[in-house]
């Protein structure tokens, strides 16, 4: 019997048929979808006159374009209130459920679906958004789309593709003090590039990944189109079974008894061969931060930027960023510091927040920004008392939405300003034009926030 990877475990299980020597036709079980990229492939199936083939698999939620203040009133600006509306109406007309401003359920698709027991392992789901591979945590194969994909799984909930290589990358060890699960996955990134991964789908294995709570898988999933994958999987497990259990849209009884058994297969066979494999010790990692403007230009904190680069792009990449090769990052001046996005922006990222900065007072020169990932999370705020200690220390919360992941909608760093951000991109201009990104765990960024500066609080 041939053996298999968690990879070609679920994508086998989908294959509805194969062209010979060519592509293959994939089905797909869940569709996620929202106001950015939907509008054209309704307007392209409208006006061939094809009907939403299997409304019901497909959810939506306003995110990317949504205001995170008075959400309650009309949004001022022109081309985000059109896309929210055109939304709506695509929504209404074709029988989709969505979770619009104002829902209880609203909130970052890749935040609000796994919230609700909409991701479960072994499916396959897809998004016209490129973190999609977040859904990759509990063991099923999820991936951003384009445009005329999203056309194409409406029209017949199935896409053509070429199937993926395997890669998996292995992780073992004990942590150390302060190292997150975004600290791994910047790690990665800065170990193996944003190439590494192209033209393959990444397992992520070893016991660092098995001792991850699901956010932390989730977080380091996110991540996984930042190395060049197509998506990221981690095998589901009693962790992945638990925290689907309960939740609102998730098998009961004695259906998920059945699907668990199922979901127990998921997992690569040992002896499964890989196209490509990495490992890595736990014991080398520890809180990181990028110096760049990609996430490949990641170092430890406690490290200087790299000497020993020589090529036209990493030397404009400092000069945008106002950094010199060999310097340091410790005590350098931040400004503003954003939590949130579809990376770290769930109730454990802010639970970690709230425990180093209990009790202290933000620098008076940082702009601290906290915006949950959805309703349901901001309600968990507020059940555990995290929103006062947020407030006494003198963040700013928001409401739900991408927020300042991307300049798309009013939460913009003002350019040549510092950000530590826990997004997943720190490419030029993405959180507003000329603005200056480096990526960090919610950690170090709570760390930036209270002092000012950046820090190695792990020496403190």
């Amino acid at each position: 019997m041939q053996k298999k990877t968690l990879f070609d475990k679920v994508w086998d299980s989908h294959i509805v048929t194969s062209v010979p020597n060519g592509p293959q036709v994939l089905y797909i079980d869940k569709h996620l979808i929202h106001e950015v990229t939907s509008p054209q492939a309704f307007a392209e199936l409208e006006e061939r006159d094809i009907p939403i083939f299997r409304p019901n698999q497909i959810v939506a939620t306003a995110d990317h374009n949504v205001p995170t203040l008075n959400q309650h009133l009309p949004i001022a600006d022109d081309l985000s209130r059109n896309q929210l509306e055109q939304l709506t109406k695509n929504c209404e007309k074709n029988n989709i459920t969505l979770y619009g401003l104002g829902h209880k359920y609203q909130g970052i698709v890749h935040v609000m679906a796994p919230e609700l027991g909409i991701t479960q392992p072994g499916m396959t789901i897809v998004c016209g958004d490129s973190h999609t591979s977040t859904h990759g945590a509990f063991g099923s194969i999820a991936f951003g789309i384009g445009t005329s994909q999203v056309a194409q799984v409406m029209a017949s909930q199935c896409l053509l593709l070429t199937k993926p290589k395997n890669l998996r990358v292995n992780v073992n060890g004990k942590l150390g003090k302060g190292v997150t699960s975004k600290d791994v996955i910047l790690y990665i990134i800065s170990k193996i590039g944003t190439n590494a991964g192209t033209g393959y789908f990444c397992e992520y294995a070893g016991n660092v990944f098995r001792e991850m709570s699901m956010e932390g898988r989730m977080t380091v999933c996110n991540m996984s189109i930042e190395m060049g994958a197509r998506g990221g999987m981690i095998a589901p497990d009693d962790i992945t079974f638990e925290y689907v259990k309960g939740k609102e849209f998730a098998p009961k009884g004695e259906e998920l008894e059945e699907k668990i058994a199922y979901w127990k297969t998921l997992h690569t066979d040992e002896g499964a061969f890989f196209d490509q494999e990495y490992s890595f010790d736990a014991e080398d990692i520890e809180p990181m931060i990028t110096y760049g403007t990609n996430p490949e230009m990641g170092i430890k904190v406690s490290d200087v930027i790299p000497s020993n680069h020589n090529d036209a792009s990493f030397d404009k990449a400092l000069e945008y960023m106002g950094f010199e090769k060999g310097e340091s990052l410790l005590g350098k001046k931040v400004n503003y510091v954003f939590i949130g996005s579809c990376t770290n922006s769930r109730i454990e990222d802010f639970r970690t927040v709230a425990q180093y900065i209990e009790g202290k007072q933000k620098a008076t020169n940082v702009n601290a920004l906290i915006v949950p990932g959805s309703q349901q999370v901001v309600e968990q705020i507020k059940r555990e008392g995290l929103n006062e200690i947020f407030e006494a220390a003198g963040f700013q919360i928001r409401q739900p939405g991408c927020s300042a992941c991307l300049a798309m909608n009013d939460d913009k760093i003002p350019a040549g300003e510092y950000c530590v951000s826990t997004s997943n991109r720190n490419f030029e201009g993405r959180q507003g034009q000329g603005a200056r990104t480096l990526l960090a765990s919610p950690l170090l960024a709570a760390a930036v926030a209270i002092s000012g500066e950046i820090i190695d609080f792990t020496k403190m």
